[in-house]
């Protein structure tokens, strides 16, 4: 076995950005300060429907330190937030898009909707002239349920459509669906709700705006997930300008889950004031603003069945899904739950489905990816109802999986929703995980558990996503005079240790030492196009390109020394900083070699390595819980993985992404729920209202990788940033049912699961 270098691919390297970040040297947004700035507040809309009219501005703007208050009126030339979407109706008809304006004009649709921005030369100064704005409301009533959206006596969120339908969509063969459950011995049903999420990052959204007069560029500073496509749509979309017009830079972040990829009002609102004033304009959320105006995820209302035959084998698939739009169609909103049912027959071989999509408006913030983007919702689905097929056919929850399993001599296979598997060996990762945790031993421990006035429960749940979506992104090489090597590149790391991970791809081919590599992003000027970071594709799209400009480069660095040491290119060996002649002491290092090289281009290297098709990561989580009938308290007492993720880069890494996705999906089946009235009042917004996990609540979890490397990826990776998410939710919920239904015969409980939940279903 070869043995894999100390900082190389493979290796547990620790992060190298760790130690500038435990120090307090990070810079993230709010960090961020310029020279005369002003600070921007939003005044939102405390009612969820309602027309408006402005009584009286004049007290605000003559308040102490206001320089400015924008309204609609101000912001008029400005596009609205733009809305990205590919569905197509059963009819061939694109849907219409109903963007977000800048600034609301007359009319608000949910509560936390702009309606001006106060600037001022403090915060506090902005915030007490907000509450000098006399604001005429006409509340009207809202529609708030996903569930009931589409009701005939549903209020309209759009005054000028017929109800609230944004788009339906159909995927699938209905005749072939048809012929399978018109044939079949038995059909199981479910129906449950997947609940409304907000993401809860660490660090709020931020951002500062600063304008040149003499060039007319803006510069914008904010978290992103990918400062390119911010650039992008703020040009093209909102201020209608060139792009190089627009610097976007992003620092640290903290934390993104999707959240961060889009393009929030806020943005544009900044621009167009520190342009409007000639000075920079500083904008920072609070936790409350996030609640009410960034986007939440999940929110689906579900029906769905399964065709069987006698023997327990899938036969077709149908469900009805009602996707929450929220008030306005988010950047990517449309598209999340049209492509999460692509993936929604999971891992199994089921010959037919037939999926509709009724997508609504609501009187609620927008919905749009949020760690895993519809394939959460797609695996919860059929995990769950996998899980109620062989309930009612009194078949073994695994056997059942078993035999309907695609096999590995299917590869490559295409599903019923278009989506094309190239490997998989999955029920080699389930039978693992079940061995690994006493799937056969378990009744002996609901036995125990029960003896000390426990209920205990054993859920598990086989998954596969979609990511590392086709297509590339480009790595720039440069070796500099002082002996580094820069890498630019267009992703952003929001914490997942990007830094370190593609260090090691450079460290494979070059022999550098860490503290010598700088790994750009986050800056428009640097690069001139990027993919971002979202669905998994920074490190199995950039990772192959890094590693790619990095042979390329460390071809050209041996030429260089080849010239310089008088011996063949052959002969020269990248070790620790040096180019050296293999088997001799005759080395010069990486700043002599970069000051011999007779042209710039040959201490540069550029790779955009292309990619045609998406991987499938894959695996199975096992989860064990106890519930106390006294509290209706849950605790997970054991949580294990077996995952395929094709190739791993950093173990450690790897490990951190796995288990803070867990924790995301432990914490959405448990805890988590956004949630309004039906007036439309937010009644999460704040951590003392919206449940989040917290260390004591989350068990030591148990992790190893059953690989099987991807033959799309160039280097086999799968991706592995939304998998703990994804198959972590259906585990958890499928050992609440096994525990509700061996105590109490009970066979559905909704998400969130919470103690008082609990205790009332106990109870009766």
């Amino acid at each position: 076995m070869t043995a894999i270098p100390k900082f190389g691919v493979g290796a547990s390297a620790l992060r190298k950005e760790d130690k500038r970040l435990i120090q307090g040297l990070g810079s993230y947004t709010a960090d961020k300060n310029a020279e005369g700035q002003l600070y921007g507040y939003v005044v939102r809309s405390p009612y969820a429907s309602a027309t408006f009219t402005f009584e009286d501005l004049d007290a605000a703007r003559e308040a102490e330190g206001v320089v400015a208050i924008l309204t609609a009126e101000d912001v008029a030339d400005l596009g609205p937030v733009t809305v990205i979407s590919g569905v197509k109706q059963p009819d061939g008809s694109k849907p219409k898009l109903r963007p977000a304006p800048v600034l609301c004009d007359g009319d608000v649709k949910y509560v936390g909707d702009a309606v001006a921005y106060v600037v001022a030369e403090t915060l506090a100064q902005a915030q007490d002239a907000a509450e000098l704005i006399m604001i005429d409301w006409e509340e009207k009533d809202a529609n708030t349920e996903t569930g009931k959206a589409l009701d005939a006596d549903a209020p309209l969120v759009w005054s000028d459509a017929e109800d609230n339908r944004a788009y339906l969509f159909k995927l699938g063969d209905a005749e072939a669906a048809k012929s399978g459950f018109d044939k079949a011995d038995k059909v199981v049903s479910i129906a449950f709700i997947n609940n409304r999420l907000a993401s809860n990052y660490i660090e709020p959204r931020a951002c500062l705006a600063q304008w040149d007069a003499d060039e007319e560029s803006f510069t914008l500073h904010t978290g992103s997930q990918g400062v390119h496509s911010m650039r992008d749509i703020l040009a093209k979309d909102i201020f209608k300008m060139d792009a190089d017009k627009i610097r976007v830079v992003t620092g640290d972040v903290g934390g993104g889950f999707g959240t961060k990829m889009f393009m929030f009002r806020e943005y544009p609102l900044t621009m167009a004031a520190a342009k409007k004033l000639g000075r920079p304009v500083k904008w920072v959320s609070d936790r409350t603003e996030h609640f009410m105006a960034d986007s939440h995820g999940r929110d689906n209302v579900v029906e769905a069945q399964m065709a069987l035959d006698k023997d327990g084998r899938f036969l077709a698939f149908k469900a009805n899904i009602t996707a929450a739009m929220g008030a306005y169609m988010g950047q990517y909103g449309p598209n999340i739950p049209t492509g999460g049912v692509t993936m929604s027959t999971g891992i199994y071989d089921i010959p037919a489905m037939d999926v509709t999509v009724d997508a609504v408006y609501t009187n609620t913030m927008t919905v749009d990816a949020y760690r895993g983007a519809g394939r959460p919702e797609a695996a919860y689905l059929i995990e769950r109802l996998v899980d109620e097929c062989a309930n009612e056919l009194g078949i073994d929850r695994a056997e059942i999986r078993r035999r309907n399993f695609i096999r590995p001599e299917q590869f490559p296979y295409t599903t019923p929703g278009g989506r094309m598997y190239d490997v998989g060996e999955f029920d080699g990762h389930m039978t693992r995980a079940l061995e690994k945790t006493d799937y056969a031993g378990f009744e002996a421990r609901r036995e125990e558990a029960k003896s000390r006035g426990k209920i205990r429960g054993y859920g598990f749940a086989t998954y596969i996503e979609a990511c590392a979506f086709a297509g590339s992104e480009a790595a720039k090489l440069e070796l500099t005079e002082n002996g580094e090597i820069v890498l630019d590149i267009g992703t952003q790391t929001n914490g997942q240790g990007h830094e370190t991970a593609y260090a090691q791809f450079i460290y494979d081919k070059i022999g550098i030492d860490f503290d010598k590599i700088v790994v750009r992003q986050g800056d428009t000027k640097h690069l001139s196009k990027g993919g971002g970071t979202g669905g998994s594709r920074s490190i199995p799209l950039g990772g192959v390109s890094v590693a790619s400009a990095s042979e390329i480069l460390a071809e050209k660095m041996k030429k260089i020394a080849a010239d310089e040491l008088e011996a063949a290119p052959a002969d020269i060996e990248l070790v620790d900083g040096v180019a050296r002649i293999v088997g001799t002491d005759r080395s010069m290092d990486y700043s002599a070699l970069a000051k011999a090289a007779k042209d710039e281009a040959d201490r540069k290297a550029e790779a955009d390595v292309k990619q045609d098709e998406n991987t499938y990561p894959n695996g199975t989580h096992v989860c064990e819980i106890e519930i106390d009938p006294e509290t209706g308290e849950i605790e997970v007492v054991n949580y294990s993985v077996v995952d395929d993720f094709g190739m791993t880069v950093n173990p450690t890494l790897l490990l951190g992404q796995v288990h803070g996705g867990i924790v995301q999906g432990m914490a959405q089946a448990l805890g988590e729920e956004v949630v309004y009235e039906s007036d439309g009042q937010l009644m999460t917004a704040s951590f003392m209202d919206y449940t989040m996990p917290r260390a004591d609540t989350v068990p030591f979890f148990e992790f190893e990788t059953r690989n099987v490397p991807s033959t799309t990826n160039a280097l086999g990776m799968k991706g592995a940033g939304e998998a703990g998410t994804i198959g972590a939710c259906p585990a958890v919920m499928n050992a609440v049912i096994d525990a509700l239904s061996h105590e109490k015969g009970i066979r559905h409980i909704e998400m969130p699961v919470t103690p008082l939940k609990m205790w009332q279903v106990l109870n009766g």
